[in-house]
């Protein structure tokens, strides 16, 4: 991150606490010494007006006043009567400080001497004092009831008083900017880390992510973004959602539509290439009626049952086609209801009993115990009519076809079984396709269309439920699975 908040705040704030301690250090050295100098100088003011206002210079409760003022500010003073006689002092050797008094006042020496203010009653001065090498600051002058005095106070070397207090302040301001800088940065932290958890939903919420969400602890301004953040993530996710379920919606709609209308090319392909047979067989042998190219009954009734026959294949194959459609468009309504398969291939057997004893075929079929299952019963049974149609045109050899149902967990498995010729392996997956035909020759031999399998198809994709076939050595086994509970 190239502009970090956190660096940024934490900068600020350093630079600010490091620009006050840089900016207390140059008026301490500029201006301290002007203020020491200037403070001394009223401390002795204050001392003197304090002399001069008060009515008796002596006494115990006096005395002890003013020594009071006197070691406060650190004043030495010495006050001298008219007859030149010590009145009061405040310092041990006051011998020098009296001689130094009159050295001012009969005006012997001014070396040194700095007048600072000069008044009627009394002169302040800043003096050096050769002796003790050091720098004092005095006033002296009469008061009023006629006595002279004198006080004065040490200057100590305000140079070397400012640059102690500039390296002890520069040594504070160090370890405080090293203090307040760690402190800052972890408030820094504190205060940023959650900015930086919104950034980091946000950008996941760019990615369609919305799983992430700002955990609000608190009621300050970034607890508030937080719980707005989540109210918009849960608002788009919301919208995304519905967005994301109405194109599944169109685009399962176009889908739909697309293969409608490939359907609806295909069923009128195949119904005008189906139909082209029985209605060319039909035009030819009706004009040969009319023609009238054979007179005797007998060719009259081969022609007419030949139209006929072609009729009505035409006309099962147009109903087989139409509920085929129904199925695959979906239009057709699948009832799930229990009922008793073995019941219901029971009756389909022995619906077909007259054909079986013609071709003289044996189907083995030994369930006498309900089983129930759940499926359209109507359906199911087409079906089953299918798979058994298809067992009776293509039996062969032993002529046996052998109806089974065996349970496996929840489901029921029903196969059917006939003996004779396997089915060629390339063609296995063919067989559900409209109109697809093994053996062309033998299927028109029987009437079939090729159909009846695609029916089964479609019914058991309405179901849900697998179907297929098996080949065997011997024959062929086609089967389909019902759920039981």
């Amino acid at each position: 991150m190239k502009k970090s908040i956190k660096k940024q705040f934490a900068g600020i704030f350093i630079g600010l606490m490091a620009g006050t301690i840089m900016l207390c250090w140059l008026l301490n050295t500029v201006f301290l010494q002007s203020y020491y100098i200037n403070d001394k100088e009223k401390a002795l003011l204050r001392a003197y007006k304090w002399l001069n206002e008060s009515s008796i210079l002596e006494g115990e409760e006096f005395e002890i006043e003013f020594e009071t003022i006197c070691s406060t500010s650190n004043i030495d003073a010495l006050i001298v009567d008219g007859e030149g006689k010590q009145s009061i002092s405040t310092v041990h050797d006051s011998k020098g400080l009296m001689m130094q008094l009159f050295d001012y006042l009969i005006n012997r020496s001014n070396r040194g001497v700095v007048i600072l203010q000069k008044e009627d009653n009394y002169t302040l001065q800043k003096v050096r004092d050769s002796r003790i090498a050091s720098d004092f600051l005095e006033i002296w002058g009469y008061l009023g009831d006629g006595k002279i005095f004198i006080m004065r106070t040490p200057v100590e070397s305000i140079k070397e008083s400012v640059g102690i207090a500039n390296r002890f302040l520069a040594y504070v301001g160090i370890i405080a900017i090293i203090i307040s800088g760690c402190l800052i940065w972890f408030v820094s932290k504190k205060v940023t880390e959650p900015i930086l958890e919104l950034a980091n939903i946000s950008e996941r919420m760019s990615e369609l992510d919305f799983t992430a969400k700002y955990q609000v602890n608190g009621e300050n301004e970034v607890a508030l973004l937080g719980e707005n953040i989540n109210k918009l993530s849960a608002t788009l996710e919301e919208t995304i959602s519905e967005l994301k379920t109405a194109n599944n919606e169109l685009k399962s709609d176009i889908e739909k539509k697309e293969r409608i209308d490939e359907m609806r090319k295909e069923f009128l392909s195949n119904v005008s290439h189906e139909l082209k047979t029985p209605i060319a067989l039909i035009q030819g042998y009706a004009e040969g009626l009319k023609e009238c190219i054979n007179d005797d009954e007998e060719s009259k009734d081969f022609y007419c049952e030949v139209i006929m026959d072609e009729a009505g294949r035409m006309n099962d194959m147009v109903k087989k086609l139409l509920s085929l459609n129904q199925l695959e468009f979906g239009n057709e309504i699948v009832t799930m209801e229990r009922f008793d398969i073995v019941g219901l291939i029971s009756g389909i057997i022995q619906s077909l009993d007259i054909l079986v004893k013609q071709k003289e075929v044996t189907i083995n079929f030994n369930h006498h115990e309900p089983i129930y299952v759940w499926a359209d019963e109507f359906k199911t049974e087409e079906v089953v009519r299918n798979y058994l149609s298809n067992a009776l045109n293509h039996v062969a050899n032993e002529k046996i076809i052998d109806v089974k149902i065996c349970s496996n967990g929840d489901l029921a498995r029903i196969s059917v079984f006939n003996t004779g010729k396997s089915i060629p392996e390339e063609a296995l997956d063919k067989l559900w396709v409209k109109f697809y035909k093994v053996d062309k020759a033998r299927t028109r031999e029987y009437g079939g269309s090729g159909i009846g399998l695609s029916i089964v198809k479609a019914i058991m994709e309405s179901f849900n439920r697998e179907y297929g076939v098996v080949n065997y050595d011997n024959g062929v086994e086609f089967w389909f699975e019902l759920e039981q509970k």
